[in-house]
């Protein structure tokens, strides 16, 4: 199969575990929103993954990221080890939660149990929380944005780099699944999908053999050694 034949790579990763214990908020056009840095643990995903990611042949062509802190330090370990240049884009940031921003689960518990037990037992949906981002809205510029990445970069691979909602959003509209949340992706996890011109396809989901088996994504790795590079947070969106 020729390159021009061979369909391209979009792969979507989750950001690292982020620091529960931050209170960090930033305004977005959705309204204020969660902002913490990545814990000693997510920074040490960050690099794991970055292994992985350095092992692809070929690299990424393009790689953008949610503007969210959490997701810009999960990149960057990655992005300064292969010199590319990072594109942030609003429309790839994590859903919003409205009341629920900022706030744990037992916080949440603490003022509306019943909604809470909805969310964990019945509607994994994020938009159940008071003023937060209806799911069709969030989709929408998902999608939106997703679609206009590729379009800008109709050769190559493409990187994105954001959150389980988000990720959730793509994957589900590519199945025609009408859930808000049909998985939960783990934290710095790596999923893909072929780009065969309008033609989207899951090639895998949620694969986090970087975290769990490092020693298969050393630096110096053969192509022979290496696999082919093919729970919520805070507030509770992750």
């Amino acid at each position: 199969m020729s390159d021009r034949e061979r369909p391209r790579l979009l792969f979507l990763v989750r950001h690292g575990e982020a620091d529960q214990a931050s209170d960090d908020m930033r305004t977005t056009p959705r309204g204020l929103q969660w902002d913490p840095p990545l814990s000693a643990r997510g920074r040490e995903q960050a690099e794991l993954l970055a292994r992985r990611l350095l092992l692809m042949e070929p690299r990424p062509a393009a790689v953008y990221c949610s503007p969210f802190r959490r997701a810009r330090e999960t990149v960057a370990p990655f992005a300064e080890a292969a010199g590319v240049e990072v594109a942030l884009d609003e429309d790839l940031g994590e859903a919003y939660v409205g009341e629920w921003e900022n706030h744990s689960f037992e916080e949440i518990l603490a003022t509306d149990e019943d909604l809470l037990r909805r969310f964990r037992d019945q509607e994994p949906m994020w938009s159940l929380a008071p003023g937060a981002e209806p799911t069709d809205a969030l989709r929408e510029r998902v999608v939106r944005a997703v679609e206009r990445i590729l379009a800008r970069h109709p050769e190559g691979n493409v990187l994105v780099v954001a959150h389980g909602g988000v990720i959730n959003a793509y994957v589900g509209h590519v199945l025609g699944l009408e859930q808000e949340m049909f998985f939960l992706p783990d934290h710095a996890s790596l999923s893909s999908l072929f780009v065969e011109g309008e033609r989207r396809r899951v090639r895998f989901l949620n694969d986090v053999r970087h975290l769990t088996d490092p020693h298969l994504f050393h630096v110096g790795a053969s192509a022979a050694e290496a696999p082919a590079a093919g729970g919520p947070g805070r507030g509770p969106a992750g």
